[in-house]
């Protein structure tokens, strides 16, 4: 593990009252104290106190100390091994904000004998000094990147441990029985297995029971974190983009009394009420000979298969036809909320008759399909839509208690590993197999398990993980 100095700019590139500069590793205090002077000129830093935060000036040494130019005043923050986000020595500079000033410290530390550090080179040390286990380290960079209130609460949850402690739990059990079999297997005169199929089939359900539940909560977690992905379809003219408009809350869309106006997707990202949508506006379907129309309306049949959510917009005030019909079969097995929009103006369709059409022209639709009267122009109805949406997606709540959600696809992949391998110690139990089959597979178990907080994993893992970081963390 390498452990000479690293430093790197910790806030944004960006014009802003402060900028911090990072600096950690063996020599941090000494590269900075040779660029750092307080009130009375002096380079005590060394002599600093843990957790203390210091005024003082970084200066420029050009050749001589006699030469030297105060580059910015500063605020030295000092945090001694092992009490710090490293667990090494580190100083942070908080400096004027301006990008040029944040550079010119930077490039100040560099030549006073740091180095740049790698993209997510600070928290991959916290990491390898035992600070934090990898799933903690992820949660950190989901902390960064969380798009609305749920993500951002569930991802401090897994940085104080919430993954990571149950992880460490059901590892646990699974090592209990396997040190179990492997003592009975080595000493069976004074350790006896008699009654222990009994008893690791029930311990099996157990830990089988809670993979399950952690594995379904992947899907809620995902969508918690990443977004809904939501796609608007609709004949021309149905409104589809006064909807979006709507929702979004400015004219994204261009809106016309004219069919067929929106010819290509148009993607938005919107928050409301903790549910992150990925919504995106597409074509109006409909056959057409139109080359340009036409390539749009393939373009909407392709990501509406990929949805999560669709959200099929109907003018109410016209009677259904057969692109209606094309609509309902291209949509048939996604969760779908049917907007019957225009309801300020007379109603031509009503939700019985769209039930009707729906079992006659796609039956398999009707199990995940609601409606709701809106009305672009009134701005009526979106607050039933994303309750329903809630309802269809998060069981009617989104919980912000102690309840674990998995987020991370890669955890996701080794929980189902683990599952599977749980299911094969069942599947062994049953046909009554030799106990050092259960010892396999159980080990196993708890490999796939260690993975997710690092304990399993390869050198080339990890570091792909930490290169998607920010360099400054």
């Amino acid at each position: 593990m390498k452990t000479d100095t690293i430093a790197a700019i910790a806030t944004a590139m960006s014009d802003s009252g402060i900028g911090i500069i990072r600096v950690s590793g063996d020599q941090a205090f000494t590269v900075v104290d040779k660029i750092y002077r307080n009130k009375k000129n002096e380079r005590v830093l060394t002599k600093y106190a843990t957790h203390t935060i210091h005024y003082g000036f970084i200066v420029d040494i050009n050749i001589t100390e006699e030469n030297e130019t105060i580059i910015d005043e500063v605020m030295v923050t000092v945090m001694k091994a092992p009490r710090s986000y490293t667990t090494e020595d580190t100083v942070e500079i908080n400096c004027h904000g301006g990008i040029l000033m944040m550079r010119k410290i930077l490039d100040t530390v560099i030549k006073s004998g740091a180095r740049i550090a790698e993209p997510g080179e600070f928290t991959k040390r916290a990491f390898l000094n035992g600070r934090i286990d990898l799933s903690k380290a992820e949660a950190v960079m989901d902390i960064i990147h969380a798009g609305n209130e749920f993500a951002l609460q569930s991802s401090v949850k897994q940085l104080k441990g919430s993954v990571s402690d149950k992880i460490r739990k059901l590892r646990e059990n699974i090592l209990y029985e396997i040190a179990y079999i492997e003592s009975a297997l080595d000493d069976p005169e004074h350790i006896s297995l008699d009654g222990y199929h009994d008893r690791l089939s029930e311990k099996t359900e157990s830990v089988s029971s809670e993979l399950r539940a952690l594995l379904h909560s992947a899907d809620d977690g995902r969508m918690l974190r990443e977004g809904i992905n939501t796609v608007i379809v609709g004949k021309p003219n149905a409104g589809k983009s006064s909807i979006l408009n709507l929702m979004v809350g400015e004219e994204k869309a261009i809106v016309t009394d004219i069919a067929g106006t929106t010819r290509d997707t148009l993607e938005e990202v919107i928050s409301l009420g903790g549910i992150t949508l990925n919504i995106v506006d597409t074509a109006g379907i409909r056959n057409t000979q139109d080359v340009v129309e036409k390539i749009g309306v393939e373009r909407a049949r392709k990501i509406s298969a990929d949805a999560d959510l669709i959200l099929y917009v109907v003018d109410s005030s016209l009677p259904l036809d057969e692109n209606d019909r094309d609509i309902m079969r291209m949509i048939r097995d996604k969760n779908t909320i049917v907007l019957l929009n225009k309801s300020d103006l007379e109603e031509v369709v009503c939700e019985d008759e769209i039930l009707k059409e729906i079992r006659n022209t796609c039956a398999a639709l009707c199990e995940k399909v609601k409606i709701v009267k809106t009305s672009a122009r009134m701005d009526s109805g979106m607050e039933e839509v994303m309750d329903l949406i809630r309802e269809m997606f998060f069981h009617g709540k989104i919980l912000y208690n102690d309840q674990v959600y998995i987020t991370n696809m890669r955890h996701k992949e080794a929980i189902r590993e683990a599952l599977d391998s749980m299911n094969q110690v069942e599947k062994s139990l049953e046909m009554d197999m030799p106990e050092d089959f259960y010892s396999i597979d159980l080990m196993s178990a708890y490999a796939s398990l260690g993975r997710i907080i690092g304990e399993e994993v390869g050198d080339d893992l990890v570091n792909e993980i930490f290169s998607k970081f920010c360099m400054g963390k």
